[in-house]
């Protein structure tokens, strides 16, 4: 058990009593355990042992006796608002103190299936998990991530201190030179998971701060991804991204394979034509990269909270360094507002314990994203990533199985084309599926003219009309086919504008309600060992290794597979 806070006082102060009553009281503990009356160093080292124990045996028994009481009174509460109509919860007194403020950020959070007594468990809750502990030890850069002893440091290379570092100025010279390099006119991200769905995200998001070259991602093993990228291109004009943390992922090597079996048969130059980005440079060196086209970055960054490191490297390209810093800069502001910002204040501590009441307490096993922008269509995809790949777990961060189900199925799309396929089973289905509804408050950049200003508030008008109608629903029993029951929860989340700085923010608070519900839960959200048989067993199959070991319906797929074409 992880003791820290109010328990660091509480074991230092079990310890003493228990020192004084096994090796300061030299008689007693000599009578009690049998010793010499003279107690030697050896002894004295297993009383001191033997006083830890006890202490932290009865620490324990105090933490369990009190995380139980919690966990009584939010099931409590849980038990009660279901039984209370989600309308006469909004009509509280009161009610807006769940509406959250960050700069221009709103966070509206009143129309969620909680009342003030709840509320107030899920702070004690988080106190009673030593929350704010945790989130110390992660900026700190304690090796929170104990499965492979590293610590969290995506959240270092947002501070602005780590844009002076010789790796950043590295990277921010090579993305301006190719940014103003007319011999390039497409760029090609290689790169599968994190490597992707982050930088394909944000790319996809500030399309309207691009002014270097065209950027394209791809992720999948398809042959279509690639071959459908390649043919918008010019050999002779691409750069080609090659970004693996590990530089052995299977699909991001393999596609890289064919990218410079392109660029030979095209008698363009290999070698100016790709770089790496990735944690193991020897490798990308072996694989034929130049070492001055290796862009690194540390073991601690996870693929999917990696976007603002090395990694995000199309990005920069795409909107430039400048935007690129603004970006990070919208990130160390929601940073800091995490780490010095108390629990019953802090946005992303109170969207990470909703994340904890909707699926232990509420027992809602899915939660959706909404944006209401077109440009973040694939925002969905990455929080997905995010989230289930940090806290799919079945263990918590020391091994042991856990009694209660951790991490929702993150699944979402853009409105308002929601609206019109399953926004039909929000509202009427048996099933209760939470939702977070964003929509910035302006058009995107350079669509200033009133047209766009005017089209913008009917997106918007349709996002907070359906977190009414999601929540209060219309009774309708002579058609029931019309009866809306509402008491289905949204978080409606708004912001002035999609800028580089707000978009940085918007992600960063996302990375924080992962982290904080997974400290919560206690797993470990920065390991994903869940993604390794799968990846084994292929290798297996590719080198014909141990095939009796498979399935006769898996020897059946391969029997057609490897039949000669005709």
């Amino acid at each position: 058990m992880a003791v820290t806070g109010l328990y660091k006082h509480l074991v230092r102060h079990k310890i003493f009593i228990e020192w004084r009553r096994y090796f300061l009281d030299a008689e007693h503990s000599r009578k009690m355990l049998r010793l010499p009356r003279v107690v030697k160093p050896r002894a004295c080292f297993l009383l001191k042992k033997l006083a830890w124990r006890v202490a932290m045996d009865e620490i324990e028994q105090m933490q369990n006796k009190q995380v139980n009481h919690i966990d009584d009174a939010l099931k409590l509460a849980a038990s009660r608002v279901l039984a209370t109509s989600l309308s006469s919860l909004m009509q509280m007194p009161n009610r807006d103190r769940l509406i959250y403020h960050f700069e221009d950020l709103t966070v509206d959070c009143s129309r969620q299936l909680l009342d003030d007594d709840g509320l107030t468990a899920l702070f004690q809750l988080a106190d009673a998990c030593h929350l704010p502990d945790r989130i110390h030890d992660m900026f700190s850069g304690v090796p929170i991530n104990i499965t492979e002893d590293r610590p969290a440091q995506h959240v270092a290379v947002r501070r602005p201190d780590h844009q002076a570092s010789e790796a950043y100025q590295k990277l921010s010279a090579f993305a301006e030179s190719v940014r103003r390099n007319p011999a390039i006119t497409a760029v090609v991200n290689l790169g599968v998971g994190g490597s992707d769905l982050g930088p394909k995200m944000v790319t996809q998001a500030l399309a309207g701060y691009h002014d270097g070259p065209a950027c394209h991602f791809v992720g999948n093993i398809c042959p279509t991804d690639l071959h459908d990228v390649l043919v918008q291109c010019d050999p002779h004009t691409t750069l080609f991204i090659i970004t693996s943390k590990s530089f052995t992922t299977a699909e991001t090597l393999a596609n890289a394979m064919v990218a410079r079996q392109w660029l030979v048969q095209h008698g363009a130059d290999v070698g100016s034509a790709m770089v790496a980005v990735t944690a193991a440079g020897a490798r990308a060196q072996e694989w034929g990269i130049d070492l001055d086209h290796i862009f690194a970055f540390a073991d601690g960054i996870g693929g999917r909270y990696s976007l603002w490191s090395s990694v995000g490297l199309p990005i920069m390209i795409a909107i430039g360094s400048d935007d690129f810093s603004r970006m990070l800069a919208g990130a160390y502001a929601m940073d800091c507002h995490v780490q010095h910002t108390a629990l019953q204040q802090n946005i992303g501590v109170i969207m990470g314990l909703l994340r904890v009441w909707c699926r232990h307490y509420l027992h809602l096993p899915t939660y959706g994203l909404i944006p209401y922008d077109q440009r973040l269509a694939s925002m969905p995809a990455w929080a997905q990533q995010l989230d289930m790949e940090s806290n799919g777990k079945s263990v918590d961060r020391y091994g042991n199985p856990l009694t209660h189900p951790a991490g929702p199925l993150i699944w979402g799309a853009t409105g308002t084309s929601a609206q019109h396929s399953f926004f039909q089973w929000l509202h009427q289905s048996v099933d209760i599926a939470p939702i977070d509804i964003l929509v910035a408050m302006q058009p995107a950049a350079g669509l200033d003219n009133q047209i766009w200003h005017d089209h913008h508030k009917s997106l918007a008008i349709n996002a907070v009309a359906q977190a009414e109608a999601l929540a209060l629903g219309a009774s309708n029993l002579d058609e029931p086919h019309r009866h809306f029951s509402g008491n289905r929860p949204s978080v409606l989340i708004s912001w002035d504008q999609t800028t580089p700085y707000a978009l940085g923010r918007l992600l960063a608070l996302y990375e924080h309600i992962t982290v904080i519900s997974g400290f919560i839960w206690d797993v470990n959200s920065f390991d994903q060992w869940g993604v390794e048989l799968g990846k084994r067993m292929a290798h297996q199959i590719q080198s014909a290794e141990g095939l009796e070991r498979f399935s006769p319906a898996a020897q059946a797929f391969l029997d057609r597979l490897n039949k000669p074409r005709t």
